[in-house]
């Protein structure tokens, strides 16, 4: 299906996906750069696979295999890259043209890092040099991607977070936990220092997923008090 912006309707068939075999937990999308087609990349719990789907045939084409643990966070960038974080406290790195995984971080990694907790949100700034991944623990870890070292683990919530999003400029970071609260924490100068984080929206419940406004300072989050948010924030 197609959506018209002319005349605000879904064009098309709806297609039902069903390879996998448990909970879907997370999607995103990537471009076949040698077709011109998009990509659903998704994946989540039963045999922890990662699919790729054609969006034009509506049929899975490639599978990859790695995580023992449910998948539960996915997010692709420069059209050929994604990276996936697990209940198995595992983040990795995934390649379309390369049908394993291109790299790791784990419990071994720089002298246990993860610290036995499980992945619950992973992010990649726009330039594709900077992890965020969030934790069961309550806990975020920065990483440099091509440096392949950890920056810095930090705690800016008292619950599990849910959900770490870069801001477009990648100046900002917006996280969202079980203890309600959406933080906002600022990037800019040296990362290897303490990074502030302020309280800057509150729901009654859960806090589960948060999304920046493309262009405006601004974002939306969804939580269990069954509400959809659209928070401005002060001009930075």
């Amino acid at each position: 299906m197609r959506f018209n912006k002319d005349t605000n309707q879904l064009v098309g068939h709806e297609v039902e996906l069903n390879m996998h075999d448990g909970t879907v937990r997370d999607m995103c999308f990537l471009n076949n750069s040698s077709t011109k087609s998009r990509l659903l990349v998704s994946g989540g719990a039963g045999d922890c696979k990662i699919y790729v789907t054609d969006c034009v045939t509506g049929m899975p084409f490639q599978a990859f295999s790695g995580h023992t643990g449910h998948i539960s966070s996915l997010y692709s960038w420069n059209n050929a890259m994604f990276v996936s974080g697990s209940q198995d406290q595992t983040i990795r790195f995934w390649d379309l043209r390369v049908n394993v995984a291109v790299n790791s971080f784990d419990n071994e990694y720089k002298g246990g890092a993860l610290q036995n907790s499980p992945v619950t949100a992973v992010c990649v700034d726009p330039t594709g040099r900077l992890l965020v991944s969030g934790h069961a623990d309550s806990a975020c870890v920065l990483y440099d991607i091509r440096g392949n070292r950890i920056i810095q683990r930090f705690y800016p919530h008292d619950a599990e977070i849910r959900c770490v999003r870069f801001s477009p400029s990648a100046y900002y970071m917006l996280t969202c936990s079980y203890d309600n609260t959406i933080k906002l924490t600022d990037l800019q100068g040296d990362l290897a220092n303490d990074l502030a984080s302020v309280v800057v929206a509150r729901h009654k419940d859960k806090a589960i997923t948060i999304r920046w406004h493309p262009t405006e300072f601004s974002f939306i989050s969804t939580s269990a008090d069954k509400t959809a948010t659209l928070w401005a924030l002060p001009p930075s």
